[in-house]
């Protein structure tokens, strides 16, 4: 855990400001993604929800998709560009590593964040050769979601395809 133990979360009604330790506070704003799409592919409601009450301060721009065909053909029809992509394991239609595999066709430095309850040494394996960059279990605390922001999107330049 190391970074991760001193964490105290503040109200989770305040998803904005996050203390990390006792002496850095973590704010969403400071991260300025107002330039950035995160594009999340996950079919269940309240993660959703969860993950937009996270970002939507950000500025960033977010694009949602609640199966893996609506991703697809989102990838087939439009060339915009993603800077992060949030992924669900298990989505209806095409699976997550599916979607995976079929995204890095095209882009290979574009980070994905596979997050899942799956928690099986075959499932991350299969992420992470599919090309995931993190494979994130179930429940997904804040501190975490910001971390990984701040790590792939604010220090674009120094992340590599497998972390």
């Amino acid at each position: 855990m190391g970074r991760y133990q001193n964490f105290r979360t503040l109200s989770y009604c305040n998803f904005i400001q996050i203390k990390t330790n006792p002496t850095t506070t973590l704010n969403i704003n400071d991260l300025q993604l107002a330039d950035k799409r995160i594009v999340i592919v996950e079919d269940d409601v309240p993660s959703i929800r969860y993950y937009e009450t996270l970002l939507k301060n950000s500025s960033a721009d977010i694009k949602i998709f609640r199966n893996g065909k609506e991703f697809v053909n989102y990838l087939n029809e439009e060339n915009e560009k993603i800077d992060l992509v949030f992924m669900d394991f298990l989505i209806p239609l095409v699976n997550g590593i599916e979607c995976l595999r079929i995204f890095r066709r095209e882009r290979k430095n574009v980070p994905v964040l596979m997050l899942t309850a799956y928690s099986s040494e075959q499932s991350k394996t299969e992420a992470y050769l599919a090309g995931c960059n993190e494979y994130v279990l179930k429940p997904i605390y804040p501190e975490k979601i910001f971390f990984l922001l701040e790590k792939y999107l604010k220090h674009e330049s120094t992340h590599s395809l497998i972390s």
